[in-house]
């Protein structure tokens, strides 16, 4: 039996957990959440996690929301560094690796019950490769390449890169976001910070009108938040028309994706957005957009699609990995 740490290092955020390692599965025996804000580094939170009677570490992983390399990350939406090598040293263990955040996830869709997904599209299932693309603070994908006899998880920076309207109106969305950042990526819609600038480009170009009573609530509050709920309330047109676009160019990326690791296993829509919006991914917009690839559109009706509806699925396929480098022995 082996105790491993798991992690989940993301914008706002840390996320620790330990894990009981059998000969078979990583058991959760305890997790903490930490702000990110009120700490400067990830060994310092490590440490409080595990505090002074610390115990016999086996293998460590950790998923960060950023690109890694060489044992190294540099986070995107937080300005903190990672080192493999740092926490090798502090937890006295060798086996100790960082893995992208989504990676993270796509380990634990493996690990998932039935309970934790709920179905967008039943698809045909069969065994193959996989998907998973999750919109939160931003936009990670992963893929799940099926060898044959299981799959093995890829990582990717695929939210970087360019968005392809599909549309008039996203073209005019591209054309408006390109004036203010230069270069557009995926991430600059399906993100939260995404939801606000297709807001706003509605906004500013005269395509909706704001109300004063949803301006005040957006200065108050979180925006993203305020824009989808006032959506999934009927609230406001402006906000009905936000959340549609999102939603339509989410489906064509979670496409773009299943095409382009012919994701015959299925698509897992994780991250944070999905669950709060879960009604209207079953409007049909999703599956529309996704289903919309010309001479492609049968094999898109044949994936499944499901939403990750926990929360702490990458806190899991941290503690998922961190179990097979212990069971497996020696240093990644």
């Amino acid at each position: 039996m082996h105790t491993v740490l798991g992690g989940d290092l993301g914008g706002t955020k840390v996320l620790l957990g330990l894990f009981s390692v059998d000969d078979a599965r990583s058991v959760p025996v305890r997790w903490q959440s930490f702000p990110s804000a009120a700490h400067g580094d990830l060994p310092s939170i490590v440490r409080a996690f595990l505090g002074a009677e610390q115990p016999a570490i086996a293998a460590a992983v950790i998923g960060v929301a950023g690109p890694v390399t060489d044992r190294h990350a540099t986070l995107t939406n937080l300005p903190w560094s990672v080192d493999a090598d740092e926490l090798r040293a502090l937890l006295g263990t060798p086996r100790v690796e960082l893995i992208n955040d989504i990676q993270a996830t796509a380990y634990g869709v493996l690990t998932l019950p039935d309970a934790a997904f709920v179905s967008l599209n039943a698809g045909t299932p069969r065994a193959g490769s996989a998907a998973v693309i999750a919109a939160g603070t931003g936009l990670g994908e992963a893929g799940l390449y099926w060898d044959g006899g299981a799959h093995r998880v890829a990582a990717s920076e695929g939210g970087h890169a360019d968005f392809a309207p599909r549309t008039d109106l996203e073209a005019a969305l591209c054309d408006h976001l390109r004036r203010r950042f230069g270069h557009v990526s995926y991430e600059r819609v399906l993100s939260g910070a995404g939801l606000v600038n297709i807001y706003e480009f509605l906004r500013d170009t005269g395509r909706a009108d704001e109300p004063p009573a949803l301006a005040r609530r957006l200065g108050a509050d979180d925006a993203a938040a305020v824009i989808s709920e006032a959506a999934l309330a009927g609230e406001a047109p402006i906000c009905v028309q936000a959340l549609e676009l999102f939603v339509s160019v989410y489906g064509a990326e979670a496409g773009n994706l299943a095409l382009k690791l012919y994701a015959t296993g299925g698509v897992y829509v994780a991250g944070g957005i999905a669950p709060k919006i879960e009604s209207k991914l079953h409007d049909g917009t999703f599956m529309a957009a996704f289903r919309d690839k010309g001479r492609m559109a049968a094999l898109m009706e044949t994936i499944p699609v499901r939403i990750v509806l926990d929360p702490q699925a990458p806190l899991a396929g941290a503690g998922y990995r961190a179990g097979r480098l212990a069971r497996e022995g020696g240093t990644p």
